[in-house]
């Protein structure tokens, strides 16, 4: 880059826009610098610096340092040379210079000041040391991770990188659950500290009846009916709300309140969730912002500087080759699509969209009819369904149990089959396929669970006489309305791991035999199975969304999702292996990241909508669980602030009212304009900085015409 001294008549009055001579060199005399393009576009523009100058003037100073005595710069090498070399913008023959002057300096500076550069050093390389050793090895799957974005694309490595981080998050809220909950109630239990059981007061003798059975003689087969459908004897174990009864715990002198416990770390467990996602959208929303930014940049930064010089056996070799390759077909991909649109007339336009008009009418039509066969399932199980077990339990009640998940799920295996065809008529790029098939599924899949929640809230909040609005709720159907939800969510996970499992088992590897080994035409025609991406995400997405709507009805979901994911991750790594061929339609993973997580969090904030319901509004149950004296769940809170100081009440009553909201509101508001405008800004200053390589380009090309030209004239 050349920097340069401005002339008399430069557009600026100071030498922060100088980019013409080197420092110190004297003005020339003829104005033949003037004829560059760049200096001639810097006449025709305004300038604007947005915070470019100081570092311009940084870089002079650590430029012009280079040319001065070390002796004179005791007392600025110090922080000089705490940066590392990596970490100046500088260009190589430049940075060896600064390398040659820290070496000098090293022999001007007092010993204290040298013990101190040594010791920062050596401590930036033993954490560097450190954080490389733990990612290498403690990060889980890294090596599996790897081995399938070199032979799949890093689009399909993103969703097994998606896949692991639901494993590490469920397994962070099952330690929450377990060590603030069910730990303290299965210490209790044991008779290690002293506790008290909740006893109902105030409450009608008909609303404490809860018998869910499960005992005695039974057929052979009822336990394994009920360890599927959640009833009978695993009704009363740590894995539902209603076997929690102790409502405090004495840890010596510390009393130890179960029910509050109970709802704040429910509330710790989906606000850490967002919080999680949010970061990992955010960093992903970085890779997709910068890629897109500039096409060409995309290629040069792959082609040039994708490489891992790191890189040391033949195996890591081939596989970050074919990861660039697969990179490289994407970005093709996409850039024929782009130019296909370029060429469109305004007919081609019309039909498209008219097209597209057509097909969202039938996409309307599939989701109006499968919330309709959701809901006429639901109310028929539950209308029909013997929820007893015990001599009751037999093969067709566990049928009537689970017709919702199987209508449900007949539903989310049928849908994406037909919006997949119906996106391929659409003329979307194929990151935009992705995307839009995956909104349209999400949208049948958590409406799905909704239908179910709103239809099971309503035979429990409804009474068909009056005598059952005794308690607030449907008391002589469901007791303990808050296990029913929490058996409703554990047959969902447990029903969509096994179809999982069976698809994998039955349809996946039986057509892998049947194309390797059958040569009919049928056969070769229906091809090998693809790894589709939007459908294996809905899994994973739809069955984490029923975790943190279960969450607060079954405390140990989480701890049954981490297994499921563990073992999930398997499967579909030795499907894909064995089973699978990569999508026809490759995509890269910066994009996907970042949509990933913005479908989870639609699934987390879906969530907490049901479950802010139940704990907020719906009666608790009288029969059973800790919170059987108090109207709601959510009434514990403010019992427990009126114990508080008065003080500490006023001011918690403050940060509640509308009165804090609505200033906070405001000064949110301005805080999100003032980013906006600052990001506004900095990309005003790269859009600038962009324009200055390219005219410094074009500076080159001047230049050596001109050369060529002296050349000419003087031979």
């Amino acid at each position: 880059m050349i920097m340069a001294q401005r002339f008399p008549d430069s557009p600026s009055s100071d030498g922060d826009n100088d980019v013409f001579l080197p420092d110190g060199s004297p003005q020339p005399v003829s104005e033949f610098l003037h004829e560059l393009p760049s200096y001639q576009s810097l006449l025709r523009r305004k300038t604007s610096y947005y915070g470019t100058i100081e570092r311009r003037r940084s870089t002079r100073q650590l430029k012009a340092s280079l040319s001065v005595d070390p002796s004179s710069l005791e007392a600025a090498s110090e922080g000089m040379m705490m940066i590392p070399l990596r970490e100046h913008a500088l260009t190589m023959q430049e940075k060896r210079k600064l390398r040659d002057m820290q070496k000098l300096c090293s022999q001007y500076i007092t010993v204290w000041s040298q013990w101190k550069q040594s010791s920062w050093k050596s401590c930036r390389k033993l954490k560097d040391d450190i954080s490389q050793l733990l990612v290498s090895h403690l990060t889980l799957w890294r090596g599996n991770i790897r081995n399938i974005e070199g032979k799949f694309g890093t689009g399909i490595g993103s969703y097994f990188s998606f896949l692991r981080f639901l494993v590490i998050l469920n397994f962070v809220m099952f330690l929450l659950m377990f060590c603030f909950t069910t730990l303290p109630v299965a210490i209790s239990k044991q008779g290690v500290f002293n506790s008290s059981n909740i006893n109902p007061t105030e409450v009608d003798s008909e609303c404490t009846h809860y018998s869910p059975g499960g005992y005695g003689l039974l057929y052979f087969y009822s336990n394994i009916i009920d360890l599927l459908s959640g009833t009978g004897f695993l009704e009363l174990t740590y894995l539902f709300y209603g076997y929690y009864t102790i409502e405090t715990v004495t840890f010596y002198v510390f009393n130890y309140s179960l029910p509050l416990a109970y709802v704040l770390v429910t509330i710790s467990c989906l606000l850490l969730s967002i919080v999680w996602i949010v970061k990992r959208a955010v960093d992903g929303f970085k890779q997709s912002l910068v890629h897109d930014e500039d096409k060409f940049q995309s290629y040069c930064n792959k082609i040039f500087a994708g490489w891992d010089f790191c890189i040391t056996d033949q195996y890591s070799a081939t596989l970050k080759h074919s990861s660039l390759q697969h990179e490289l077909k994407t970005d093709l991909a996409e850039e024929r699509i782009r130019q296909r649109k370029q060429k469109r007339t305004r007919g081609d336009t019309c039909r498209i969209y008219f097209l597209r008009l057509l097909l969202n009418v039938i996409v309307i039509g599939v989701l109006a009819g499968s919330f309709y066969a959701i809901y006429r399932a639901t109310v028929y199980s539950l209308e029909n369904s013997n929820t007893v077990s015990g001599s009751n339990a037999d093969p067709i009640n566990l049928l009537l149990e689970y017709l919702p998940s199987i209508v449900i799920t007949i539903a989310n295996f049928i849908t994406p089959l037909i919006f997949e065809a119906i996106v391929r008529y659409e003329d979307y790029s194929p990151a935009f396929e992705i995307r839009f098939t995956l909104i349209r599924c999400v949208f049948v899949r958590l409406a799905s669970i909704g239908v179910l929640l709103i239809s099971l809230w309503t035979r429990i909040t409804s009474c068909q006489s009056r005598t059952c609005n005794l308690c607030g709720y449907n008391y002589k159907l469901y007791p303990c309305w808050e296990s029913r939800v929490g058996q409703e969510m554990y047959k969902l996970m447990i029903f969509d791991f096994l179809i999982i499992v069976s698809l994998t088992i039955f349809v996946e590897f039986p057509r892998k035999l049947m194309v390797t080994y059958c040569s009919s035409k049928p056969v070769k025609w229906w091809g090998q199975q693809e790894f589709e991406i939007p459908q294996n995400v809905l899994e994973i997405v739809y069955g984490q969304t029923i975790c943190w709507i279960g969450i607060f009805y079954s405390p140990l979901l989480p701890a049954i999702a981490t297994v499921k994911y563990f073992i999930i991750f398997y499967i579909k790594k030795i499907s894909l292996m064995e089973n699978c061929r990569p999508s026809t339609r490759p995509f890269r993973a910066s994009s996907s990241n970042f949509f990933f997580q913005v479908i989870l969090l639609i699934g987390l904030v879906l969530a907490c909508i049901p479950v802010g319901f139940g704990i907020a509004y719906i009666p608790a149950s009288k029969a059973c669980g800790l919170f059987m004296n108090f109207t709601t769940s959510w009434e514990i809170i403010p019992n427990v602030v009126k114990t508080f100081p008065i003080g500490l009440q006023k001011f918690i009553y403050v940060i509640a009212s509308e009165s804090f909201a609505v200033p906070f509101f405001l000064l949110s508001c301005l805080v999100m304009f003032y980013f906006i405008a600052l990001a506004g800004a900095h990309k005003k200053v790269v859009q600038q900085l962009q324009e200055q390589l390219a005219m410094e380009g074009r500076d080159k090309l001047f230049l050596i015409r001109r050369l060529t030209e002296v050349h000419h004239i003087k031979v």
